[in-house]
């Protein structure tokens, strides 16, 4: 399996070729070519200083139950939940001065079918402090 690396900015990680991505609007939107599920990944940037695990607590869903992760070089929670016939992850993650909001959502039938995958792209996630 051959692999292409997405470049966002101080953020990189790699997506298998049956996988693409485009910007939409303030995000970046990747489905692969079955067109099972959608991953989108929005950033927010810190103009000086670090994220910390608070500034996370911020967007996160108190009604959901957060579990810790490490991903790549970024640190955070992750979460599932199903909104009427959607399954969805998300992902609150930092490294320097980034911090990603991530999510992952398909039609309940098919919830599992690319948990692997996701979790395979997400793994590479790395950070390049500028």
């Amino acid at each position: 399996m051959t692999t292409q690396i997405l470049e966002a900015g101080d953020w990189s990680l790699l997506l298998p070729d049956e996988w693409s991505a485009e910007q939409v609007d303030d995000s970046i939107v990747i489905g692969d070519r079955d067109g099972v599920g959608t991953l989108e990944i929005s950033e927010l940037r810190k103009e000086s200083g670090l994220f910390e695990a608070i500034d996370l607590e911020a967007i996160m869903d108190q009604a959901l139950s957060w579990h810790a992760i490490t991903l790549g070089s970024f640190t955070g929670w992750e979460a599932s939940l199903i909104e009427e016939e959607t399954a969805i992850r998300e992902w609150a993650l930092h490294a320097g001065g980034v911090m990603l909001y991530v999510t992952y959502s398909c039609d309940l039938p098919i919830r599992s079918l690319d948990d692997a995958a996701v979790d395979e792209i997400l793994a590479t996630l790395c950070y390049a402090a500028p």
